[in-house]
């Protein structure tokens, strides 16, 4: 064998033990080989790495970062560097300075933020700005992890639903059945808007927290908007239009069809105390505004980052979300909880501003004297602190609910 193909056979060797190194790096494992300094192979091997972890195209203007849990790391490859890179905090909150691996160009990072924390990260290198993303990190709670000791449900895919309120539309929808459900018992409801999402990780808290008899056994009914097949309107002009109108047809949409059809399947109970209604963004406003026009039928609400803001202007302009914490002061209080969670860094455009409308809501439920609660934290609009969270929200809104089939 010449040397020429050993000499190839080695180079070969040697990249696929980087690419298997690099598929078991974690913020945490790559935390634990800087503290022992590298420097010279050990280095150079280290360093490449870190580029195919994370990705060798990406690092060259500092890549997005990697996280586990609150453990974050950060890596740049900066070869004109003069001074160690670092990573700052749109907050000016947190400066991060990395780390450069033996002799190589590549500088990383690792670090434990507090729980909760948000950002806009940019990074510098020789006081020039590189790239720049949004970070959000939270200690997940116990509940939103698949727990093989409990009981768990059944997710069951329903026919396509072919609406007569939203006439013309066609949307897929799930029902959750808890193990712990038996037709001789109806179950309680919590109806979750952009169903999609949520079937993905809802059932699995349900299962951990009626198995704990932390909240009642519950179906869980997950419906995603509407779409026109024929294209007359846009799949985000029509979850617009049902989610961000202040109207009862969406409410109406759910009592006359969704739940009818859901009780062939699971039999429910029918007392407002029993029913939540709960979604994320304009499906957040869309559940208070279930909860607002049919107090009646349905007790609880879970809004996450949710769109109370001029979306729906309509023709006046004015027409939107936004108006609700002014109605909430005027009206007489009705007989809903709520929860609500923002974070500061969440939306701002031309509808409005969504830190400031959803603490708007809350000053006006705490004016009014409703049973709510409201979590404010750093994040962006998403759902990562809904998820983290998701087990004692639910905790918190079937509080003082019988735990008794």
């Amino acid at each position: 064998m010449s040397y020429i193909l050993l000499g190839l056979m080695a180079v070969l060797l040697e990249g696929l033990l980087s690419t298997a190194y690099a598929d078991d790096l974690t913020p945490l494992i790559l935390k634990q080989r800087l503290a022992d300094h590298p420097t010279g192979a050990m280095a150079d091997q280290l360093a490449d790495q870190v580029r195919s972890w994370f990705g060798r195209t990406e690092i060259k203007d500092g890549a997005p970062p990697r996280v586990d849990g609150l453990t974050t790391a950060w890596a740049i490859e900066a070869p004109d560097a003069t001074m160690p890179p670092k990573v700052l905090s749109d907050t000016g909150q947190y400066t991060i300075p990395l780390q450069r691996i033996g002799q190589t160009p590549v500088y990383v990072a690792v670090v434990d933020l507090p729980n909760g924390a948000g950002m806009i990260w940019t990074y510098e290198v020789n006081g020039r700005r590189a790239r720049s993303g949004n970070l959000e990190v939270y200690a997940r709670e116990p509940e939103t992890n698949y727990d093989t000791h409990v009981a768990h449900g059944k997710l069951i895919q329903m026919p396509d639903w072919h609406s007569n309120i939203f006439a013309g539309t066609v949307r897929s929808w799930w029902i959750y059945v808890p193990a712990e459900y038996t037709p001789e018992h109806p179950a309680c409801v919590m109806v979750f808007q952009d169903g999609g999402y949520y079937k993905n990780f809802v059932p699995t808290v349900f299962d951990n927290l009626i198995g704990k008899r932390e909240m009642p056994v519950t179906v869980g009914i997950f419906i995603d908007p509407g779409h026109f097949p024929d294209n007359r309107r846009s799949p985000g002009e029509e979850r617009s239009f049902e989610y961000d109108t202040l109207s009862d047809q969406y409410a109406r949409f759910l009592l006359e069809e969704i739940l009818p059809a859901a009780e062939r399947v699971v039999k429910l109970r029918e007392d407002a105390a029993s029913r939540a209604v709960a979604g994320i963004s304009s499906g957040g406003i869309c559940a208070f505004t279930v909860a607002w026009s049919r107090p009646d039928q349905f007790s609880k609400v879970m809004s996450w980052v949710g769109s109370f803001t001029d979306l729906a202007a309509g023709k006046t302009l004015v027409e939107g979300g936004h108006n609700y914490p002014f109605l909430i002061r005027r009206l007489p209080p009705k007989p809903i909880r709520v929860f609500l969670q923002d974070g500061s860094h969440d939306l701002d455009n031309i509808a409005g501003n969504w830190p400031l409308c959803n603490q708007q809501m809350a000053r006006a439920l705490a004016f009014k004297g409703y049973d709510y609660k409201f979590v404010f934290g750093e994040g962006f609009h998403s759902g990562a602190q809904g998820e983290a969270i998701l087990p004692s929200t639910l905790r918190w809104l079937w509080r003082d609910y019988p735990m008794t089939p």
